[in-house]
């Protein structure tokens, strides 16, 4: 059994803006560096093999949870949002709601202009996971909320329409159990803070 556990990298001053923030690489805020410290992960995960996405937010998040050496891998990287980058969903529903909410309908091919859909996000997942479970036991991997929604996406059968079951805000964690194939049978979210 390979078990692997999907966290979110900690806050930054975009993610309290309510930026979607894709590509961009933005670092963590004082308040994500300090938030950090309160998490409870589960000890298994803190010793396992890590990984991290290359950019900026998780490579920090890793190295704040004690794990530095974290090997950088590309196919963690977040879902581009293209030309949405740097904008806020407010911003953009003011702007022309009806083509966001056409979008928004589309669920697991919602493609920003420019952008990458969920569905894409876990085709390049895929690999990735299937080597995890040719290299077996256990691994964290600090990574995004979108990658974290399209991993749940594949492993639940969730089409991504409705109100999604991954928290809005604050730290989320996926705990994945994968077959022989890199296949998600199992997921559940872990929950990071205490109490």
């Amino acid at each position: 059994m390979t078990r692997v556990l999907l966290l979110r990298h900690a806050t930054t001053l975009w993610n309290l803006e309510r930026r979607l923030q894709g590509r961009t690489d933005v670092p963590l805020c004082a308040e994500g560096r300090a938030e950090v410290a309160s998490w409870r992960l589960p000890k298994w995960a803190l010793r396992a093999r890590a990984w991290t996405s290359p950019l900026l937010r998780a490579r920090e998040t890793a190295a704040l949870l004690g794990r530095p050496e974290a090997e950088v891998e590309p196919r963690l990287v977040e879902m581009s949002w293209g030309l949405w980058e740097g904008r806020s969903v407010r911003e953009l529903r003011r702007a022309d709601a009806e083509r966001v909410r056409a979008l928004e309908a589309l669920g697991l091919d919602l493609e920003p202009p420019g952008g990458e859909s969920p569905r894409a996000v876990a085709a390049r997942l895929a690999p990735f996971l299937a080597r995890l479970a040719a290299l077996g036991g256990e691994h964290l991997a600090i990574t995004h909320k979108g990658v974290i929604r399209a991993a749940y996406a594949w492993a639940s059968g969730w089409d991504m329409r409705g109100e999604p079951p991954v928290p809005r805000q604050g730290p989320i964690a996926l705990l994945l159990t994968l077959d022989a194939e890199g296949r998600p049978h199992n997921s559940a979210f872990w929950p990071v803070l205490d109490g």
